[in-house]
């Protein structure tokens, strides 16, 4: 038996993918690439796969995880990913597959690039750099009150590691690290809402652990 990690890119249409229809076409692309999974036992036995950070609806993915569990140690890695890139749907697309050295706990962040169409880009740009300077965003979002969900309003600052705005000809970059994990995590969209706007075109680019360094 042995784990593996497929890193993969989420982009085009494939961004309107659910985590849900994510997880049965890789689930469908394993068994058509004879894949030798490893399964689960019990009554209803299925094939072991785990995304360590899912990605939100709507938002591409340049080096997305997914952790396999496979029958036959010492399979051959390449062999993997090409089988699973003969059978993909388009814009999922594997990039290589290691052995999976980072434990999902240890990743604390995400690098994400946004880009948000503005016929203003530099007084946006200024004006939300302004807001972020000032570290009093507020955003809503669900969380767990006893067993039930409750919107809450929670502070943004902490949970923005580091941000920088590029104005450019219709319309802004923000190259931003945003907490990202099991415990603190920041979508990036609350945070563009926060900033009075939405629609943007957001893209995660890299997981980090604490230190910054790059989850592997």
């Amino acid at each position: 038996m042995q784990d593996i990690r497929i890193w993969f890119e989420k982009r085009g249409r494939a961004k309107y993918i659910s985590h849900l229809d994510l997880m049965r076409a890789f689930s469908r692309a394993v068994r058509r690439a004879a894949l030798p999974l490893w399964y689960t036992e019990g009554f209803n036995p299925h094939p072991w796969l785990s995304f360590p950070l899912p990605l939100p609806l709507g938002q591409e993915g340049l080096r997305e995880a997914l952790d396999l569990r496979i029958e036959e140690a010492g399979y051959r890695l390449q062999e993997a990913g090409d089988r699973l890139n003969a059978v993909l749907p388009e814009g999922l697309r594997v990039l290589e597959v290691t052995q999976p050295w980072a434990k999902p706990g240890e990743i604390q962040a995400a690098r994400y690039r946004v880009v948000v169409p503005r016929d203003d880009p530099q007084a946006w740009a200024e004006q939300a750099a302004r807001l972020l300077r000032e570290g009093n965003l507020t955003a809503k979002k669900m969380g767990k009150q006893g067993h039930r969900k409750v919107e809450k309003e929670i502070a943004l600052a902490p949970l923005i590691h580091r941000w920088e705005f590029t104005a450019r000809d219709g319309d802004v970059q923000l190259e931003c690290v945003l907490a990202a994990g099991s415990e603190r995590n920041l979508n990036p969209a609350l945070l563009i809402e926060a900033l009075g706007d939405e629609g943007a075109a957001i893209t995660r680019v890299q997981l980090l652990r604490q230190d910054g360094a790059e989850w592997e």
